[in-house]
């Protein structure tokens, strides 16, 4: 089995063993049949899966999708997450990392303050994922210095970092495209984009959510420009706000047809809204079932993106091991540091080690392999603390 999958995988599904679960239930079986023979499944599948009563069919039907993809495997790397500032030009009410200006939480860390986050791990991580706030003031230069400056320093780390939003505002406070925007920090040392900010892809939730931020297409349209420069992103959907299953199914839909067009999406986030510190009192929390239920169904609907993570920053370990037999494949990494979540209420350890996750990844079947940001290298994972076992911390879930 490959470590990265191929276009065969369809092919591997039609000869996989089908559980009980699948074979009993007939919408579920449907879809299977429908995955093998036509290729994907339809919108109307989709909200009739968000709708089965049967979560088990579907969780089985997913993890089928994803064993023939990925066999056992399960991917994860070796990161560190820094977020540049909480200073924000928007005020969305889901946000609870945003602060103005003259706040006494706020910061904007220099370049100094930057590059010293990263050298007490800059040789075990090869990757920096940095997102933050709009900040008023700084621009497209004030970027490629800092992608400049990290480049420099250390060669070896790939710089995924800034969302489609933090683009649009970065490309209007310097008064240029998109793709010149883009294309600067390319050129300074920006290997990817994170994928985040795409909460729902649908308008009329957006409006409620997160009024003043780049809209559905917009968001489409900058990762599509990523795409034809030549550069990878993920994608991702916060779910478990204001938004109903048709609008969860249009977002998975619309993510699928702008893969379709540009290919360009390396993994797939998805993630419940988490109501610390926020300011959407009529959001309808997702239980972890739903979270599974989500993931499940990611894998199921994008046939055409390769990944789909449990991101362990905000739904936990317990439920990320879980999810690991439901469709996901990768687990994210090592993090080191985190806000955005945290502050959000998520209380998921900071300081797990390679071999911490490794056990995690072994503790739900699978085999952990160690990957690179763009996922074309790939190594098993050998722990050098084999008869480590305990459980992780975790999150309590509903």
């Amino acid at each position: 089995m490959p470590l990265s999958g191929n276009i065969e995988w369809r092919e591997r599904l039609s000869k996989l063993p089908v559980p009980l679960a699948v074979s009993s239930d007939p919408l579920s079986m449907s879809c299977l049949n429908s995955l093998i023979e036509e290729g994907r499944v339809s919108r109307k599948q989709g909200i009739e899966l968000f709708q089965n009563p049967s979560l088990s069919s579907v969780t089985s039907l997913a993890n089928m999708v994803k064993k023939s993809r990925y066999g056992n495997n399960v991917f994860f790397n070796e990161n560190l997450h820094v977020n540049t500032t909480n200073i924000c030009v928007l005020a969305c009410r889901f946000c609870a990392f945003r602060k103005g200006p003259r706040h006494p939480d706020a910061y904007a860390l220099d370049i100094d303050e930057y590059l010293d986050r990263i050298r007490p791990l800059s040789g075990s991580i090869d990757e920096v994922h940095t997102v933050g706030g709009l900040h008023p003031n700084w621009d497209v230069e004030d970027y490629c210095k800092l992608f400049s400056a990290t480049k420099l320093e250390f060669p070896h780390i790939h710089i995924k970092a800034l969302t489609a939003v933090e683009i649009k505002h970065l490309s209007q406070r310097s008064s240029m495209s998109v793709k010149k925007t883009l294309s600067l920090l390319s050129e300074a040392g920006l290997d990817s984009l994170p994928g985040g900010g795409a909460e729902i892809l649908v308008d009329h939730v957006r409006d409620r959510i997160c009024m003043g931020k780049e809209s559905s297409r917009e968001y489409l349209d900058i990762h599509s420009i990523a795409h034809d420069i030549g550069m990878p992103t993920n994608c991702t959907m916060l779910f478990g706000t204001v938004e109903t299953i048709e609008d969860r199914v249009e977002h998975l839909i619309r993510l699928r047809e702008q893969q379709d067009t540009s290919e360009g999406f390396q993994c797939f986030v998805p993630y419940p809204f988490l109501p610390d510190k926020t300011r959407l009192p009529e959001a309808q929390l997702a239980t972890g079932s739903e979270i599974i239920r989500v993931i499940s169904l990611s894998r199921i609907l994008l046939d055409n993106i390769p990944h789909i993570k449990a991101y362990r920053m905000n739904i936990g370990d317990k439920l990320s091991s879980l999810a690991l037999t439901c469709g996901a494949d990768d687990i994210d990494g090592t993090v080191g540091h985190e806000e955005i979540m945290h502050v959000a209420g998520s209380s998921t350890r900071l300081d797990t080690s390679s071999d911490q996750l490794a056990a995690l990844v072994s503790s739900s079947g699978s085999t952990p392999v160690k990957r690179n940001s763009n996922y074309s290298s790939f190594e098993l994972y050998t722990t050098n603390n084999p008869t480590y076992s305990r459980v992780l911390p975790q999150i309590a879930t509903n």
